[in-house]
């Protein structure tokens, strides 16, 4: 068992996890499984990584350092495919960089205060309450969309998006690749929310992507490549300053590299055999089940900071259902996947291999 000695005022020293082989095999999984959803759905699949690694009983803050480093390599290689391909807006990276590297020291410095004061239950809750709040959000936004068909409401008037994205706050600046002409500061806004969730949870795609879409009205594929761009700079920023801190298990990392390099694959594969509204399917759900494993793991942690008291037999059955819900959305999501490329291959439509490299 690797130990971190701790830094000044720091209620606990960082203990990494002991790497045994059975909890070697299940992070290679969960890399597999992460690089599945990447693969199927695009930029922002790895989200999966940070509680799934909390789940094996690494520090939340340590499986943060080791996400976002995981993400850096993954997104220096699917970057310079985006970019062959015309779908990065380096102008708009560029723009972005200040705020982005700005968003992820504050989330660092945060997450590093709540550890020194709370230790490693108060790091845990605050890394938890994060994805509840994050992915509630964007489940529902994707319920809705996917309830209506993938159209928008019908409303009078433009709405809210259309009206943001209208602001005429100078500097306005054009920005070619992405063909559009947004305010400078809700370009920015979108560089350190970006930053702040990509330090906070470890990624922050699946979040960006969006953000570009229908705040600064960006184009899909330009957004998804610009959003690799970009984290280039918060993956290597994030891991240098987590690293610096003692945070990052390089074990850890590389385990996550050897499963999502082929789940990234098969991802990439089954995006060719399924149609778009199961993609959606399987995605609003493992994200809303992922958001309620963290919300039941809560308590837990409350728990162990003395905020609320419980029997160990409660204890015990929250962190269960915590972790059934997490692993048990995410392999059977992995396993749908599976099943429907193997159904395609059946069928005699075999789908095209897809580069992964490019849906990183």
């Amino acid at each position: 068992m690797a130990g971190m000695a701790a830094p000044h005022g720091v209620t606990e020293a960082l203990t990494f996890v002991q790497l045994t082989p059975i909890r070697a095999i299940a992070l290679a999984g969960l890399g597999f499984v992460g690089g599945l959803l990447s693969g199927f759905f695009g930029t922002g699949g790895a989200f999966i990584m940070t509680p799934g690694m909390m789940g094996l009983g690494v520090p939340g803050i340590a499986a943060v350092g080791a996400n976002i480093t995981h993400k850096f390599g993954k997104a220096l290689v699917g970057a310079a495919k985006h970019r062959e391909m015309g779908n990065v807006d380096v102008k708009l990276v560029l723009f972005m960089f200040v705020a982005l590297t700005a968003g992820v020291q504050m989330a660092v410095t945060i997450n590093t205060r709540v550890y020194e004061m709370l230790g490693t239950a108060g790091s845990n809750l605050y890394i938890s309450a994060i994805y509840v709040i994050l992915l509630s959000i964007v489940a529902w936004g994707m319920y809705r969309d996917l309830k209506n068909g993938g159209k928008a409401q019908t409303a009078k008037g433009p709405s809210l998006m259309e009206r943001i994205q209208k602001v005429n706050l100078p500097p306005m600046i054009n920005f070619t690749v992405a063909n559009t002409r947004v305010s400078l500061w809700l370009v920015l806004f979108v560089g350190l929310a970006t930053g702040y969730l990509a330090g906070t949870i470890g990624v922050g795609g699946f979040v960006g992507v969006p953000a570009m879409i229908y705040l600064l009205g960006v184009r899909t594929v330009i957004a998804a490549g610009t959003e690799l761009g970009m984290a280039i700079f918060s993956g290597a920023y994030g891991a240098l300053m987590y690293a610096k801190g003692g945070f990052v298990d390089i074990r850890l990392t590389l385990l996550l590299y050897l499963g999502s390099l082929l789940g990234i694959q098969i991802g990439a594969i089954a995006t060719k055999a399924v149609r778009e509204g199961q993609i959606k399917l399987v995605i609003v759900t493992v994200v809303a089940l992922v958001a309620a494993s963290r919300a039941v793991a809560i308590p837990k942690y409350l728990a162990e900071l003395g905020n609320v008291s419980f029997s160990p037999a409660l204890a015990n059955f929250l962190e269960v259902g915590a972790n059934i819900l997490l692993y048990g959305s995410a392999i059977a999501g992995a396993v749908l996947i599976l099943v429907w490329i193997l159904q395609a291959l059946a069928k005699g439509k075999a789908p095209d291999a897809v580069p992964a490299r490019s849906r990183l």
